[in-house]
């Protein structure tokens, strides 16, 4: 019986990932780099130690990666204050139900808490989760299964009665491990076949997954 539901937030939840990647190649470009799309969609979801280590097997230990992500984020800083936070299809009709029906709701990233705490408010959507748990506030990250392990202990749940949302295939890696049921909702990037089979089912959207709950399929 499931008692919780664990959200991760880029890709799923926001639409994010498109805006970071368009950020990563404007940077790159300054310093004379190409960013492909292939590489960027294989640290999407990793912690940022895991992150900063693939730019630098890729482009060399004296990539500026420090002042990189920061440029990056002060682009994407810049369009969500100017656009708003782009949220994805479903996700407040979904979460709005999952409150209404008494479910227990943890968000749990690899961002850092104050990007989180950030978004989370210029969205609204602070509102409908019980608790969150970052990527700067546990040892080891996405594959690892500890983010979610920490999310289940923070609501009181063993893993076996939550439920894990993810677009990344670390993210799928980390709740299998956590012996927790995984759906991805894939954004940039479909898991691949080994992944996949990990995963409970591959979805389009969030609004899918709902009408899972509501025909009983998930409960």
């Amino acid at each position: 019986m499931i008692k919780a539901v664990i959200f991760d937030m880029d890709g799923l939840m926001i639409d994010s990932e498109r805006v970071t990647y368009e950020g990563y190649v404007a940077e790159c470009k300054k310093l004379g780099l190409v960013m492909e799309r292939e590489f960027y969609k294989q640290v999407l979801g990793l912690p940022l130690p895991s992150v900063f280590q693939m730019f630098y097997e890729k482009y060399g230990k004296s990539f500026p990666m420090e002042e990189v992500l920061k440029e990056v984020h002060r682009y994407m800083d810049d369009l969500f204050q100017k656009d708003g936070v782009p949220v994805k299809d479903g996700v407040r009709d979904f979460l709005a139900y999952l409150k209404e029906k008494g479910y227990r709701t943890v968000l749990a990233t690899s961002s850092n808490r104050s990007r989180v705490d950030k978004i989370l408010e210029q969205t609204n959507l602070e509102t409908y989760f019980d608790d969150s748990i970052c990527g700067d506030e546990i040892e080891k990250g996405k594959p690892n299964p500890d983010v979610f392990l920490k999310a289940c202990d923070k609501v009181g749940v063993k893993p076996m009665e939550a439920i894990v949302l993810e677009d990344s295939e670390a993210g799928i890696q980390a709740a299998y491990s956590a012996g927790i049921p995984v759906v991805c909702v894939p954004d940039m990037k479909e898991p691949g076949e080994n992944y996949a089979k990990m995963a409970y089912k591959i979805v389009d959207s969030l609004t899918v997954v709902l009408h899972m709950f509501e025909s009983g399929e998930l409960c």
